[in-house]
């Protein structure tokens, strides 16, 4: 190894990385605030602990400024200082130090709704309603409303599925859903499908809406602009 390999390697930059580093405990202050917290516990004279911890509290205030829209945001401030410090801080706070337990807590489990679905395609409303077709008596009535269900789920078996499908099928499912507790009357037909017809998925776009004034004669969805 020559001279300059030597000098190289004297010199040579040691990286550190954020995997080899300490975790954040609130990442939003960045590390240089949680090495300004750590060097608070090393201030062995309390009052001049207190004092540098009241300038890492207003560096804080300036790091994230958003926290002075939020209601009683200096008590979350001297919050979030006991938090980056592992509540192990003794400072005169104007505010308590929060307990560590309280966040240790785990969530509260929010239970699953009603049971799981048979056909996402149809949605849960759909085999609530066939579950209270299946109490109604047989008859006319019933059979209108078994028609009209049909005429529902075709459409939306359209939306989310294929561009046709037969009317067996439908009426195959309605069964199934029900358990077999529904008999569709044999005969039963749906109507057509107008061949202009639209099943689009819905999406969380908005639809353009036209402006006022002059706009108003233009023509929507005309991008030339002109007029009717």
């Amino acid at each position: 190894m020559n001279e300059n390999e030597n000098t190289i390697n004297e010199n040579s930059i040691n990286l550190e990385y954020n995997t080899q580093r300490e975790a954040l405990p609130m990442t939003e202050y960045g590390r240089n605030v949680l090495k300004m917290v750590d060097h608070l516990k090393t201030i062995p004279d309390r009052d001049k602990r207190s004092e540098q911890a009241r300038a890492v509290v207003k560096t804080m205030e300036l790091l994230n400024p958003s926290v002075r829209y939020q209601d009683d945001w200096e008590h979350k401030l001297w919050d979030h200082l006991f938090m980056i410090a592992g509540f192990d801080l003794d400072i005169d706070s104007p505010f308590p130090s929060p307990v560590k337990e309280e966040f240790d807590t785990r969530p509260v489990t929010i239970p699953m709704k009603g049971t799981k679905i048979k056909a996402t395609h149809y949605g849960r409303n759909i085999e609530k309603i066939i579950d209270l077709l299946c109490s109604e008596p047989e008859g006319e009535t019933k059979t209108a409303m078994i028609l009209s269900l049909a005429t529902y789920m075709r459409t939306q078996y359209l939306i989310w599925n294929k561009d046709s499908v037969a009317d067996e099928t439908i009426f195959s499912d309605i069964e199934k859903l029900s358990d077999y507790r529904i008999k569709v009357p044999e005969g039963l037909s749906l109507k057509g499908i107008a061949q202009d017809a639209n099943f689009s998925r819905p999406t969380l776009g908005i639809r353009p809406q036209n402006g006022g004034g002059k706009n108003r004669n233009f023509k929507y969805g005309n991008r030339k602009g002109k007029k009717r």
